[in-house]
């Protein structure tokens, strides 16, 4: 869950302060098993209220999913019409690709080089 903030800062702390979330510089990772018993996580992430990350849409919020096959998905949605926002960025945790749902949401796309995040 990724969504603005007034003072992203400041909302990090009180919910450390007020109900124990262990956070980083990118929020909570909250660490959960599925039903296989594979390590499976959700992020919790305020962005500041200016932020241009969830651009082009105009919302205060942005879904993030995890996928197993980054490019694979990518050729699958271009050729199904969906829109594909920048190009793929590479980091040495993951590949992150974007697109747009009908309505204009953006959606982040995450293959993980962890397989705690898929």
């Amino acid at each position: 869950m990724f969504f603005k903030s007034k003072d992203s800062k400041k909302l990090v702390e009180w919910y450390g302060k007020h109900l124990g979330l262990k956070t980083d510089q990118y929020g909570s990772t909250f660490w959960w098993k599925d039903n296989e018993g594979n390590d499976c996580s959700t992020q919790w992430s305020p962005f500041a209220a200016d932020t241009t990350y969830f651009s082009p849409s105009e919302k205060p919020f942005m879904q993030n999913f995890r996928v197993a096959d980054l490019e694979g998905l990518l050729v699958k949605l271009k050729e199904e019409g969906v829109t594909i926002v920048g190009d793929i960025a590479t980091y040495d945790y993951g590949k992150f690709a974007w697109i747009l749902d009908p309505e204009g949401n953006k959606i982040e796309l995450w293959e993980s080089n962890d397989k705690a995040f898929l």
